[in-house]
C-alpha cells in the first residue's frame, strides 16, 4: 500500500525556508479546524492557485506566454471552482465506493452501478466531504512541514524514515485526520444549534414586540374615544355659564 506521506515530496521539498514550513503548517492547521467553514473561500482559492501553476507549468506548450496562461488558466479555474469541486467529489467518492467493491465482492459485476451510487452520495453529502478533504489536506500540510523541519533542525533523515515505516505514517494521517473531522462536525452542531436558538429567540421576540405594538395601537384608540366623548359631557356642564350649549 502506497504512503500518503510521499518520500520523493519530501527529498523536493527539503530546501524549504523555515518561514515557508511555518506557513504551510499554519495553513495546514486552520484547513485542520476551520476547513468546512467559509469551504467556498478555500475551495476557489485552492483551484485557482492549482489552477495558476499548471498555466505557468504548461501554458508554453501551447503558445502562450507563462504568466498569461497561468492568470487565464487560475481566473477561469475560480469562476468555475464550486462546479468543479462537485464534479471532483462525485468522481472521488465514485472512485472509492468503486475500489470498496472490487475490493469486497470481486466476483460482482455491478461496480459501475457502485461507482454512479457513489458520486451521488458525494454530491448529496457535499458538506461533509468537504470538511473530509480539508481536514485531509491539513492533516498532510501539517505532517510534510513537521517532517521537513525536523530534517532541517533535528538531522534526521525523514526519507528514509518515511520509506520504512509507510503503513504508520497512513494510520497515523488517518487518524489525526478523523480528529480534524470529528471536531469541524461538533462545531457545525454547535452553529447550527446556535443559529437555531437564535432564530427562535427573534421568532419569540418579533412576536412579543407585535403584542405589544397592538396592545399600544388598542390603547391610542381607546384614548381617542375618551377624548371624543368628553366634550359632549363638557358642553352640557357649561350650558349654565354659556348660554348655549357646545358643539359635540
Amino acid at each position: 500500500m502506497p504512503s500518503v506521506v510521499a518520500p520523493w515530496i519530501l527529498s523536493d521539498l527539503a530546501e524549504l525556508s523555515w518561514s515557508l514550513c511555518a506557513g504551510l503548517f499554519l495553513v495546514g492547521f486552520v484547513l485542520f479546524l476551520l476547513g468546512g467553514f467559509g469551504h467556498r473561500f478555500w475551495l476557489v482559492l485552492g483551484i485557482t492557485l492549482a489552477a495558476g501553476i499548471v498555466g505557468l507549468q504548461y501554458g508554453p506548450q501551447f503558445g502562450m506566454q507563462p504568466l498569461v496562461g497561468g492568470l487565464f488558466l487560475g481566473i477561469s479555474a475560480g469562476a468555475l471552482a464550486l462546479s468543479l469541486m462537485r464534479i471532483a467529489i462525485f468522481l472521488a467518492v465514485g472512485m472509492l465506493t468503486y475500489y470498496i467493491a472490487v475490493r469486497l465482492a470481486p466476483g460482482w459485476n455491478e461496480q459501475v452501478a457502485c461507482f454512479l451510487a457513489g458520486g451521488l452520495v458525494g454530491v448529496f453529502f457535499f458538506r461533509f466531504w468537504v470538511m473530509v478533504t480539508t481536514s485531509l489536506v491539513g492533516t498532510l500540510l501539517m505532517t510534510y512541514s513537521t517532517l521537513l523541519m525536523v530534517a532541517r533542525y533535528g538531522k534526521v533523515d525523514v526519507v528514509s524514515l518515511t520509506e520504512r515505516n509507510g503503513p504508520l505514517f497512513n494510520w497515523a494521517v488517518a487518524g489525526v485526520a478523523l480528529l480534524g473531522l470529528i471536531f469541524q462536525w461538533l462545531l457545525l452542531s454547535i452553529r447550527s444549534g446556535e443559529s437555531e436558538s437564535g432564530g427562535k429567540k427573534d421568532k419569540k421576540d418579533r412576536k412579543d414586540r407585535k403584542k405589544k405594538d397592538r396592545e399600544k395601537e388598542k390603547d391610542r384608540d381607546d384614548d381617542h374615544d375618551e377624548a371624543e366623548a368628553e366634550p359632549e359631557k363638557r358642553g352640557w356642564l357649561t350650558l349654565p355659564f354659556f348660554g348655549k350649549k357646545r358643539a359635540s
